[in-house]
């Protein structure tokens, strides 16, 4: 796959799906979560109905930029969150990663794209649409939340879950993945896959040291509200019922804060978008681009 310099310092790993003269759709994924997360078969969708699909690693995650060695104390800069104070410095915060997003556009020379963010991508795509609303034809906000701390937090079990000290071997970390099916859309869990895709990424890249730097980022960029209430955008947010790692409240705020947002409340789904659900949400995301021109 290609890789992008975005920023001083930062290369961005990514690939692209679908024809360069069909109108862009901008994939920002989640927390630790590598672009084979977007799967092949979904984006393949995506770029059938008329889209050129990119998507790619975040920095601190996947095969791009690792920052290794810049510490962020996590529980000071969520107690500032929580407390509605000031973080302590933080190596990034999501609007730094927003700048890789229009970064990996300027290197591919598109001007304006879509942009499509799933939980903590969802977090950068709205930094996105806020901070470089001129480069966003729509935004689509998935399974996220706008920032503030009384909503869209995770149940207890899902909490565990996430701040549970990661695996050290391979073995062990495809062993524990099924522990993430605590969020994952009830109806439709699958340990095997789970599993599967668990040795998917850590072949791929396993890079537990990043996700004390992305939580950093989430809890030190602070609330969005302001900027959600003030962006003239075509927006959609989806979110599951079922969703214990971003309650529904999350995905509900973020609607209300976007002026004509419109909301797609799913039933049968967690936080993740499994394959029954993707005629639906491709669908959703098709006719939400239409009509956004």
């Amino acid at each position: 796959m290609p890789r992008a310099l975005v920023n001083t310092g930062i290369e961005i790993e990514y690939d692209t799906i679908g024809s360069p003269s069909d109108p862009t759709l901008l994939l920002i994924m989640g927390f630790t979560a590598q672009l084979t997360a977007w799967d092949d078969a979904f984006c393949r969708m995506l770029a059938d109905g008329g889209l050129h699909v990119i998507r790619f690693d975040n920095r601190d995650c996947g095969l791009s930029t690792k920052l290794d060695g810049q510490e962020a104390d996590v529980p000071a800069v969520m107690a500032a969150a929580f407390a509605d104070t000031p973080p302590p410095p933080v190596p990034y915060t999501l609007s730094d990663m927003a700048a890789d997003a229009m970064g990996l556009l300027d290197h591919l020379g598109i001007e304006r794209a879509h942009v499509m963010g799933a939980s903590m991508g969802g977090m950068i795509a709205q930094t996105v649409a806020i901070e470089h609303s001129h480069r966003v034809r729509s935004l689509i906000s998935v399974m996220s939340q706008p920032g503030e701390v009384e909503v869209g937090q995770p149940s207890p079990a899902a909490a565990e879950a996430i701040f549970a000290p990661p695996p050290t071997t391979r073995q062990e970390y495809i062993d524990s993945a099924p522990i993430w099916m605590v969020w994952q859309s009830k109806k439709y869990r699958d340990e095997a896959r789970v599993k599967q895709n668990a040795a998917r990424d850590f072949d791929r890249s396993f890079y537990p040291e990043g996700s004390t730097r992305q939580l950093a980022a989430i809890y030190a960029s602070g609330r969005r509200t302001a900027g959600l209430q003030q962006l003239d955008l075509p927006t959609l947010v989806i979110h599951g019922r079922d969703d214990e790692l971003i309650s529904p409240d999350g995905g509900f705020r973020t609607a209300e804060l976007i002026p004509g947002a419109h909301l797609l409340f799913v039933s049968d789904m967690g936080h993740d978008m499994p394959e029954p659900l993707w005629p639906m949400l491709v669908d959703a995301v098709h006719s939400h681009v239409r009509h956004a021109g």
